[in-house]
């Protein structure tokens, strides 16, 4: 495995770009430009790749509310499994949001000022789809709706992703792929993350499309992290 501060320091340089909203996923999105009243969207569908499955795109039908990780079995989980991810940070695009569950209130979904994650599927360091989401709104997405907008995303193959975790680690990961105009949930049976935003309204539809901009991008090294940079304090907000 590469070393983080040779991977960080050799290949990527922060790059602050500017921003003003849109939405994401799944049915009735949230309108983009500067926040106006949102409509009431529904969560995406959670189904995890089948173990021998190739990369697959699964359909995001309307779901109950999500559940909580972990509230099943009555045996305590051990540091490892009941991980969650806590913070995604894209320094070349200046992006550094803390991650929290997704509100289990289908009008607070999703919240604005913060990432979410699917906590029905994977999770980093184990096999499968670890799928963050969050508006594509200033302060949040937008610079990866932005980036995509140009050559098709290409500037962002090989940039970094940091993802930190609640049990104090930090995950690496390389882009290398950028799917525009999806109407489907991705996930693959290996390792992997995505980031997922929404690209914007549809005509005669205020703040809805179906089409939302996937990120995939690939793992490259683990290890522990400070417990403070680990666990932001996040502010949600319901989005207005």
């Amino acid at each position: 495995m590469r070393s983080i501060v040779n991977w960080v320091g050799g290949r990527f340089l922060p790059a602050a770009l500017t921003a003003a909203g849109v939405t994401l996923l799944g049915a009735g999105l949230l309108t983009y430009g500067m926040p106006t009243q949102a409509t009431a969207p529904s969560p995406p569908a959670l189904v995890s790749a089948a173990p021998a499955a190739s990369p697959s795109l699964l359909p995001f039908p309307t779901l109950p509310p999500l559940p909580t990780p972990g509230a099943s079995s009555g045996t305590a989980a051990s540091p490892s499994t009941a991980r969650v991810v806590t913070r995604v940070v894209v320094p070349a695009l200046s992006i550094d949001l803390p991650v929290v569950h997704p509100p289990s209130d289908p009008n607070a979904f999703p919240y604005c000022n913060v990432a979410e994650y699917l906590p029905t599927l994977s999770r980093p360091g184990f096999a499968g789809t670890t799928y963050i989401f969050a508006h594509a709104r200033e302060g949040m997405f937008l610079p990866l709706l932005l980036q995509s907008r140009i050559d098709n995303g290409s500037a962002m193959l090989g940039m970094l992703v940091q993802v930190y975790t609640s049990d104090d680690q930090l995950f690496l990961y390389e882009i290398t792929r950028v799917l525009r105009h999806q109407s489907q949930l991705y996930s693959e049976p290996q390792q992997e993350l995505v980031l997922q935003t929404s690209e914007g309204p549809r005509q005669g539809v205020p703040g809805y499309t179906g089409l939302v901009l996937i990120v995939v991008a690939e793992p490259l090294s683990s290890g522990p992290a400070d417990h403070a940079a680990a666990h932001p304090t996040p502010q949600p907000v319901v989005c207005q």
